[in-house]
């Protein structure tokens, strides 16, 4: 059924029509109308069977899905940025609670599967999907969905009837389950003569995800009539010379921008990442084969490295024969706006100027230059998030925070 929704009320929605059994809440922005929509569905009795847990932290709400999965429940919840690691805004000081992708990208390697949704739309229809993915891995999944740009936007979405839900996805089934009857330990502590077997086999079920990803993509839009999810999809991608690698939001603004340039007569196209983990690298190749450039804009940096999702666009190209020559862009940091004319100027330079290392896309670079050359005139030159602070607020005439 469509409705003009809230994105996170969607999610909320969509989560409740999978029949969770335990949601495990803590505020925190910009989740929480998540955890607010699902707790306002089980107090009118609309999502029933369904412990809601208000906890203390996010330490306790992972706590407490992970006791609800062993003993045999569905369970869900909903976190972000500090929230995710319990310590570490975006991330850390200074703090910032507007959206990048840094908060996943520092749980990139945990084990969590990563689906990564470009819309509203996606977001509703990844959740369904998601379950049905981690159920039959037994492997927890990640929906990444872009705070405030998505999860605050009213859009007209289409959320699903339940027997539509359920003819996808069955009733839980857990592969391990506490059973006073039948004593198990789970999670229980490994030392070295099992543990990198024990990591081998994680890693193993997240390359068997590669083939049931999109799989249920495939088995999603015969049930529900739409495309949604797999491992990363083209847009005007067959003849392009220069090719766009993104996630999240910003692959809408990207995909206006390449239409624009299209009229314009330039060979550009877009590969959009939906699964970051498992990494598609076989699908990246053989999309990413025919182009001479390729640009990876990102919402997170590897301080000391540059771009994680370059950085692993980079493995899966490095063999091919005549590789493409690969541009790393970090872009909207701390919710920092990606605009179309700052994006086109990105690519044509990609194909007239290529540069090395990463590039810092709208970067004030005499604002760091100032702040370089004060660190440099003085050993005792203050904090660097104030001292940005003060400048801009000089340049711009406004009072300047203290």
């Amino acid at each position: 059924m469509l409705k003009q929704i809230e994105g996170s009320h969607a999610m909320a929605e969509a989560i409740a029509l999978c029949r969770p059994e335990v949601i495990c809440a803590y505020p925190i922005t910009p989740q929480t109308h998540i955890v607010e929509g699902l707790g306002e569905l089980v107090k009118k009795g609309a999502l029933v069977d369904c412990e809601y847990i208000n906890v203390e932290s996010e330490f306790a709400a992972l706590s407490v899905a992970i006791g609800a999965s062993a003993a045999g429940a569905r369970a869900y919840t909903a976190t972000a940025s500090q929230g995710m690691t319990l310590g570490n805004r975006a991330i850390g000081a200074p703090i910032n609670i507007w959206n990048d992708h840094s908060d996943a990208m520092s749980m990139r390697d945990s084990g969590w599967l990563q689906l990564f949704a470009e819309t509203n739309q996606e977001a509703v229809d990844l959740h369904i999907q998601a379950f049905r993915i981690a159920e039959e891995l037994s492997m927890p999944v990640m929906v990444c969905v872009d705070g405030f740009i998505l999860t605050h936007a009213m859009e007209r979405i289409d959320i699903p009837d339940q027997a539509a839900v359920d003819a996808y996805l069955p009733p839980y089934d857990p592969v391990q389950v506490l059973d006073p009857a039948s004593p198990i330990s789970i999670g229980a502590m490994v030392g070295p003569d099992a543990f990198t077997e024990v990591r081998f086999l994680a890693h193993y079920k997240q390359t068997q995800a590669l083939g049931l990803i999109p799989e249920f993509a495939r088995e999603f839009a015969k049930t529900f009539g739409r495309e949604s999810g797999g491992l990363l999809r083209g847009y005007r991608a067959e003849d392009a010379d220069l090719l766009v690698v993104a996630m999240g939001s910003v692959c809408g603004t990207i995909k206006d921008t390449i239409d624009e340039m299209r009229d314009d007569g330039v060979g550009i196209g877009l590969v959009t990442i939906i699964s970051f983990r498992p990494f598609p690298v076989d699908a990246l190749r053989t999309a990413l084969a025919g182009a001479r450039d390729v640009v990876v804009v990102e919402k997170s940096v590897a301080v000391g490295m540059g771009g994680q999702l370059a950085d692993n666009v980079g493995a899966a190209i490095r063999n091919l024969p005549r590789a493409p020559r690969l541009h790393s862009a970090v872009a909207g940091l701390g919710g920092r706006p990606i605009t179309r004319a700052s994006l086109h100027h990105l690519f044509r330079q990609a194909t007239v100027q290529p540069w090395e290392g990463t590039h810092f896309l709208d970067l004030n670079e005499k604002v760091v230059g100032r702040e370089i050359h004060r660190k440099r005139k003085s050993r005792r030159s203050g904090p660097t998030a104030e001292n940005i602070l003060r400048q801009l607020a000089i340049a711009t005439g406004l009072p300047a925070a203290e």
